[in-house]
């Protein structure tokens, strides 16, 4: 079945699997929404300030699209931690169809959490679920609740992790105090980043060194899609 006709037949809803009092009910988008591509720019408070243009990946990956609802529904499970200064992850999934991949879950795992960390527990329920309804590891999503919206040295082994079985895979950092920048939506440069990461034994916060040729560790993303006109099904196993 073309990847349009699946979109079609499955607008207009948003189903939770775990109820939470953050969320609930059916979100009604039109059937004509667009799907647009995610820029720097996009998560920019009046103005940009990209690590990269943003006008091209490292390498030919395939494109990604995302549910609009995704970035605020997972705020507003992040809502309680945010408000005290607690980080909140979560996993991304995501089937692939017609050479795109189309993130319809979120899954928020038990945790651990402080201001500056993260740290999923019982990760086997994670790809239970994944493996369960055949999805893919799209990358993840958390929160700095009273930081910048960037990358850390640990979110960036993180994100090796996913981008080392999943090329496309992306990080999202939201950063709902950052006046200047809300969200990113990243990934390592590859080469430059990955080799980086790939070398690195070090733990905890440390720093880098920079890639050849002055290329950052990581970048915006430029294969990055909101399709208003996709599910998000929610698992919080907190």
């Amino acid at each position: 079945m073309p990847a349009s006709s699946y979109l079609q037949m499955h607008v207009n809803a948003v189903t939770q699997s775990f109820p939470s009092s953050s969320i609930s009910g059916i979100h009604n988008l039109p059937h004509d929404a667009e799907v647009s591509r995610i820029t720097s720019a996009d998560s920019v408070h009046g103005h940009s300030n990209s690590l990269s243009d943003g006008s091209a990946v490292s390498r030919v990956i395939k494109d990604v699209h995302i549910s609009a609802q995704l970035i605020e529904d997972f705020l507003a499970l992040a809502r309680d931690n945010t408000n005290n200064d607690l980080e909140t992850c979560g996993v991304i999934g995501a089937f692939l169809r017609g050479g795109t991949f189309y993130v319809t879950t979120l899954i928020i795992p038990k945790q651990e959490s402080t201001s500056s960390s993260c740290q999923a527990l019982n990760e086997e329920d994670i790809f239970a679920i994944l493996s369960e309804q055949s999805l893919f590891p799209l990358g993840w999503i958390h929160t700095h609740p009273s930081q910048s919206c960037f990358m850390s040295s640990v979110d960036l082994h993180t994100q090796y992790s996913y981008q080392i079985m999943v090329p496309e895979a992306v990080a999202i950092v939201m950063a709902p105090t950052d006046k200047s920048r809300g969200y990113g939506i990243f990934r390592l440069t590859d080469p430059g980043g990955m080799d980086i990461l790939k070398e690195c034994q070090e733990k905890e916060f440390h720093s880098h060194r920079e890639p050849a040729g002055g290329r950052p560790l990581y970048e915006h993303c430029s294969h990055v899609f909101v399709n208003p006109n996709l599910i998000l099904e929610i698992f919080d196993l907190r």
